[in-house]
C-alpha cells in the first residue's frame, strides 16, 4: 500500500486513523473535565447500585511486597492516593515553579492580585467552616473548602470558548496555582499527626543529593526517578504525607533549558551536512548517533518544560480519572446534603470562595494595584470567583486524610454537590456578564 504523506512529512499508517481523534481529542482544554465528570459518575452509579459492596472492596485490595522482614502492603486506594498522586503532586509543583520563575508570580506587583485573590478565597471558607464545624467531630475538616479544582475550571473557561478574556484566564490560573501552594502546606502542617525523624531525614538526605546533582549538571532523568521514589520513601515512612515528595521535587527541576537554541541550529547543520554528504550510509553504530543527538534536541527546553508537557496528558487523564474513580463514589440520599458537614462545605465553596476573593480583590486594587488589570472587570471577577468554588480533586483528598467513616461519606457529597453548584452558578454568571462573540 501506498504511503501517504502528510504536511509534517511523516508518513501515513492505517494506526493513525485512531490515534489522530485521539490526539485532538487530549488536545481539547474541556477534555479532562469531562472525562473526571464521566468518572465521577460512574464512581457514583456504582457506590449507589446492587454492584456497591464489590465497588468498595475492589478499593481496599491489599497489595505491596516484601522484602525480608520489611513489607509494604497498603489498599490500592491507599496506593493511588499515596502514590500516583504523588505524580500530580510533581506536576503541581512544576506548575508553581514554572508561575514563580517566568510566569505571572515573578513580579510582585503583578502577582498581588491572584495571591491576595487566593488567599481571601482560602481564609473566608475555611473561615466558614470552622464557625459552622467548630468543636464538632467533623472540625479537623477545616481545609476542604480551600482549595480549586483548576482541571474543571479550564474545562468549564473552555466551553464558554472566546468569550473568556485572556486576562481572566490568567487570573483563574494564577490563583489556582496559590491555591495549590496553600493546600500543600495545609497538607503538611495540618495533617501530619506523628513524625519518623529518621525517616523524614532520609527524605531530606535524598532531597539534598537531587539539589546537588543538578547544581552539578546531571541531566539523567533515571538518576533522579530513583531518588524521587527514594524521597517518596522517606516522607511515606515519616508520618508527612508522601504527595509532599513530589511537590518539592517539582520545585528542585531546573527551569532554564541546558543548550542554547543557537546550539541546536548548529547541530541541526552539521547533521544535515552529515545526511546528505554521504557520511550517514557508511557510519558505524548510527543508533548511537542518533541518541545522542536526540537527547541534545531536547535539552533545549528546560526540564521544567519538558517534564510538564510529558506528564500533564498523564495526570490530567491516567492519574486524576483514576482518583475519582477511587475517590467519588459514595452512597448517598438527597437528605444527606442536609447535614451539618455538608452544608459547611458547600456554604465554604460556593459562598466563602467568591466573598473571600471578591473582598480580597477588592482591598487589593484599593491599596496596592490601584485598578484591575485591563480587561478584567469586576462582573467576570464574580463568574471566575464562583468557579473557583469547585473544589473536587483537592477537596475530596484533603477529605480523606482529615475524616473518616460516615463523616467522610458526608463531606464526599458536600464537595460533590458544592463543585456542580459552583460549576453552574459560575457558568451562569460569565454567559451573562461576557460579551457574546462576534456574528452572533
Amino acid at each position: 500500500m501506498a504511503q501517504e504523506k502528510s504536511n509534517d512529512l511523516v508518513p501515513r499508517e492505517p494506526i493513525h486513523r485512531i490515534t489522530d481523534p485521539v490526539q485532538r481529542f487530549l488536545h481539547v482544554e474541556a477534555a479532562s473535565g469531562v472525562l473526571l465528570v464521566v468518572c465521577t459518575a460512574i464512581a457514583l452509579i456504582l457506590a449507589n447500585s446492587a454492584a456497591s459492596e464489590w465497588y468498595v472492596e475492589l478499593w481496599k485490595t491489599k497489595v505491596g511486597f516484601a522484602f525480608g522482614n520489611f513489607s509494604m502492603m497498603h489498599s490500592l486506594q491507599h496506593w493511588i492516593n499515596d502514590g500516583l498522586m504523588a505524580i500530580f503532586f510533581f506536576v503541581v509543583g512544576l506548575e508553581v515553579k514554572r508561575e514563580m520563575v517566568i510566569g505571572e508570580l515573578r513580579d510582585a506587583k503583578r502577582a498581588a492580585l491572584p495571591v491576595a485573590a487566593a488567599l481571601g478565597g482560602m481564609i473566608v471558607p475555611a473561615g466558614i467552616y470552622i464557625l459552622l464545624q467548630g468543636g464538632t467531630e467533623a472540625a479537623r475538616g477545616w481545609g476542604i473548602p480551600m482549595a480549586t479544582d483548576i482541571a474543571f475550571v479550564v474545562g468549564c473557561m473552555a466551553l464558554l470558548g472566546p468569550r473568556v478574556p485572556h486576562i481572566l484566564r490568567v487570573m483563574l490560573l494564577s490563583l489556582a496555582i496559590v491555591d495549590d501552594i496553600g493546600a500543600i502546606l495545609v497538607i503538611a502542617i495540618g495533617y501530619t499527626e506523628s513524625l519518623n525523624i529518621t525517616a523524614l531525614l532520609l527524605a531530606f538526605a535524598g532531597l539534598g543529593v537531587v539539589y546537588a546533582l543538578g547544581r552539578a549538571g546531571v541531566r539523567s532523568f533515571g538518576i533522579y526517578v530513583i531518588l524521587g521514589v527514594l524521597v517518596w520513601f522517606g516522607f511515606h515512612e515519616s508520618g508527612v504525607h508522601a504527595t509532599l515528595a513530589g511537590v518539592l521535587m517539582g520545585l528542585l527541576t531546573p527551569a532554564r533549558s541546558y543548550l542554547s537554541e543557537n546550539t541546536i541550529s548548529q547541530m541541526f547543520q552539521r547533521a544535515d551536512t552529515t545526511l546528505h554528504g554521504g557520511e550517514w550510509v557508511n557510519m558505524q553504530h548510527r543508533s548511537g548517533a542518533v541518541r545522542k543527538f536526540t537527547d541534545s534536541v531536547r535539552e533545549v527546553i528546560s526540564p521544567l518544560e519538558y517534564l510538564e508537557g510529558t506528564l500533564h496528558p498523564w495526570t490530567a487523564f491516567v492519574i486524576m480519572p483514576i482518583f475519582a474513580l477511587a475517590n467519588a463514589g459514595v452512597a448517598f440520599t438527597m437528605g444527606d446534603f442536609g447535614e451539618p458537614v455538608a452544608i459547611a462545605i458547600m456554604v465554604g465553596l460556593v459562598i466563602g470562595k467568591p466573598v473571600g476573593i471578591l473582598l480580597m480583590s477588592f482591598l487589593t486594587v484599593k491599596l496596592i494595584t490601584k485598578t484591575l488589570p485591563e480587561g478584567l472587570t469586576w462582573s467576570s471577577l464574580v463568574g471566575g470567583g464562583f468557579l473557583s468554588g469547585i473544589g473536587f480533586t483537592m477537596a475530596l483528598f484533603i477529605a480523606g486524610l482529615a475524616l473518616s467513616g460516615p463523616i467522610l461519606q458526608t463531606a464526599k457529597v458536600g464537595v460533590l454537590g458544592a463543585s456542580l453548584l459552583a460549576a453552574v452558578v459560575g457558568m451562569i454568571v460569565l454567559v451573562r456578564v461576557l460579551p457574546k462573540p462576534e456574528g452572533e
